[in-house]
């Protein structure tokens, strides 16, 4: 007799077949008892028309039945002929009732057994596989960046720091760009993808110690195409998720209207614009301000779709970006800021590419040369005007999904205030 995934059912109508997985809630009436079924794949409803043995939630069960379709709804069923307990549950700590937050993390590895949770993870895995599907059609090679680095890519002040034998420090790596830039002129288009940890002290709902960010390069790529590129990456991504989770978003009740509208091109606004556009808003942005939570939630409220705020002032922004060279006091940057009050979810620039530029950026922004020697080498063999950028994997999530808070788009979140479990 074949074992089938749940997800699979509506192909076995009328057959027998085998269901392997949990009991995630049930229910009797008179003698019929209704087991609500988890295998990983999906949910489904069983049906045991005869004596059941006692079972509690997350009960561990193998299923032998019937499949049929219900009668009411475009769902399917197993008509129960056995059941055979692989393991019965202790009393399950996470209710029906409400739990707090602080709760429900404690219990991470058992909250995210829940549908909501399940759903979430499931979309992740979407995006995960959508960004890999649109590199590989568009000519990236996938290179993977280490994780403990000698140097900061964007400032010491939110690195974590490690003993390194008896080569003194190392640093857990907060990007994986600087490497990822010397790939390019083997390669001419790569990206990473991979956890980074950034060490700033934030307790905001948009902020994770540890976090997984998709970091591209491109060479003979200037600003303009950058922007483009992105756009083009992130629709493919949000109309991936449309096509292949849809119950997932049925499940966490997401309105899909304001994802069908994500095609390019997406706004541009420049930095100035945006000071601006704030202030009108009632906001309260200085012209040389980088652009805070606050603001983001502001200005992603105004618009249906992805908005490029580009072109801040360079003082505010990283050594490696390039400058504007209509207007040096700029830099050829942009972030994408999601719709519906989600704020940044990529941040990107055109790199400097001339090597004496980059030394008078490292002096002033105090970043020791010895560390960079290597990333200024890039600039003496063949160098090229090229571009990257970088997205949040849970910021993202968390977007797609509308997630009040990014810890629960994270399978097990690192927070300043949280290690455990």
């Amino acid at each position: 007799m074949e074992t089938v995934w749940i997800k699979d059912l509506p192909q076995h109508v009328g057959k027998k077949v085998v269901i392997r997985g949990w009991v995630y809630n049930l229910r009797s009436s008179g003698k019929i008892s209704f087991l609500q079924i988890r295998d990983g794949s999906g949910f489904c409803q069983a049906v045991v028309s005869q004596p059941v043995p006692k079972i509690t939630l997350e009960t561990s069960v193998i299923l032998t039945g019937t499949v049929s379709k219900h009668p009411k709804k475009e769902e399917y069923e197993l008509q129960v002929e056995d059941l055979k307990i692989v393991q019965l549950a202790e009393e399950y700590p996470i209710g029906k009732k409400e739990h707090g937050p602080d709760f429900l993390l404690d219990q991470r590895h058992l909250w995210l057994r829940t549908p909501k949770q399940w759903a979430i993870q499931k979309i992740r895995n979407t995006i995960c596989y959508a960004t890999y599907e649109w590199m590989e059609k568009n000519n990236f090679t996938r290179i993977d960046a280490p994780i403990l680095t000698p140097a900061a890519c964007e400032g010491t002040t939110t690195l974590f720091e490690v003993p390194y034998f008896d080569l003194g420090k190392a640093f857990l790596s907060q990007s994986g760009q600087l490497y990822i830039e010397a790939a390019i002129y083997a390669h001419g288009r790569c990206y990473d993808f991979g956890p980074v940890f950034r060490a700033e002290k934030s307790k905001t709902r948009r902020h994770l110690t540890e976090f997984w960010m998709m970091d591209a390069e491109m060479a003979f790529v200037e600003h303009d195409e950058n922007l483009k590129i992105q756009e083009e990456l992130i629709s493919f991504i949000v109309r991936k998720v449309l096509e292949k989770n849809q119950i997932e978003l049925k499940i966490l009740e997401r309105d899909m209207e304001p994802l069908k509208k994500i095609t390019p091109p997406f706004y541009r606004l420049t930095h100035a614009e945006v000071v601006k556009k704030i202030r009108e808003m009632g906001g309260d942005m200085k012209a040389d301000d980088d652009l805070g939570g606050d603001e983001e939630t502001l200005l992603s409220k105004a618009f249906d779709k992805p908005i490029f705020v580009e072109k801040y002032p360079a003082a505010v922004k990283a050594f490696y970006m390039k400058r504007d060279p209509q207007n040096p006091n700029l830099a050829l940057c942009a972030d994408l800021i999601a719709p519906e009050g989600f704020g940044e979810i990529i941040g990107g620039s055109q790199r400097e590419e001339n090597i004496e530029v980059l030394l008078d950026r490292l002096a002033e922004h105090r970043l020791p040369r010895e560390s960079f020697e290597w990333y200024l080498d890039l600039r003496k063999y063949g160098s090229v005007p090229h571009s990257g950028f970088g997205f949040g994997l849970e910021r993202l999530t968390g977007w797609i999904c509308k997630l009040e808070h990014v810890r629960e788009a994270i399978p097990f979140p690192r927070m300043i205030y949280r290690l455990t479990p």
